[in-house]
């Protein structure tokens, strides 16, 4: 199933905002939308939600129709139970989270540990873990975790856009990974020349405008045929003002819905 996250609304719902987007906004935005998915992914705020706040937006995405993923960093045993109560109460069946945070970064062995620790309450609650690629950790690093653990509650989060600034190739993170996959974050990616053309960048595009080779993705992933949802996200570069960059990060929105359902 197609969907949209925190992500997708990421300079909307920032302090640059004049009057940062909500996530009731959100989750209306994406009802508006036609998608039946919202992955509240980094966003700090819910951690401070009451019980009322929870239950009321629980509330609004069954009425609206929309489903609940979770995202955080992290494999600490207290944090992931932590965000496997919110994903009780919001009634979300994925939790994205990254091994490493600003604060901690466990080697492989012990994020096994920590991993084996978390997930038996995972299983029993039917909630996966999905462990995003990116580029602190190498992809084979991630498999082999994953394979350690051994687990079916554990799984990962296929990004392949932000594993190249470790100069790893889409298409072989992709093929890695597929066995694996139980989210995927879609966004493209391009690299375009800097001032005076001394180094490149590397941001967002449009979907279909850029490198990712989505085609391959879905031949070799096979996301619907699997049940594995598809978060739509941006590295969408600050246009000089709010309103220009609000203006074409929802006009990305309704491009990239365009675009991945007519891959369908």
């Amino acid at each position: 199933m197609i969907g949209l996250g925190t992500y997708s609304f990421f300079w909307q719902h920032s302090e640059r905002a004049p009057e940062p987007l909500s996530l009731p906004a959100m989750l209306h935005r994406t009802r508006d939308l036609g998608v039946g998915v919202f992955q509240i992914c980094d966003y700090l705020p819910i951690l401070g939600y009451s019980a009322a706040e929870l239950a009321a937006l629980r509330s609004l995405a069954d009425e609206l129709g929309i489903g609940i993923e979770l995202g955080t960093r992290g494999v600490g045993q207290e944090h992931l139970a932590t965000f496997l109560h919110l994903a009780d109460v919001l009634g979300a069946t994925v939790v994205r989270s990254m091994v490493n945070t600003a604060e901690h970064r466990p080697s492989m062995g012990e994020a096994e540990a920590l991993l084996r620790a978390s997930l038996p309450s995972y299983a029993d609650a039917g909630v996966t873990l999905a462990l995003e690629t990116y580029e602190q950790v190498r992809t084979a690093d991630l498999v082999g975790l994953v394979e350690a653990v051994g687990s079916p509650s554990l799984g990962i989060c296929l990004d392949p856009a932000n594993t190249v600034a470790a100069l790893e190739l889409p298409r072989d993170v992709v093929e890695r990974t597929a066995p694996y996959v139980a989210n995927v974050h879609v966004k493209d990616f391009a690299f375009t020349r800097r001032d005076g053309w001394v180094g490149f960048t590397l941001e967002g595009a449009a979907l279909g405008t850029g490198l990712l080779d989505y085609d391959h993705l879905v031949a070799t992933v096979q996301p619907e045929a699997r049940g594995v949802n598809q978060i739509i996200e941006h590295w969408l570069p600050w246009q000089g003002s709010f309103d220009e960059t609000s203006r074409l990060e929802n006009l990305w929105n309704e491009q990239n819905i365009a675009y991945l359902r007519s891959k369908q």
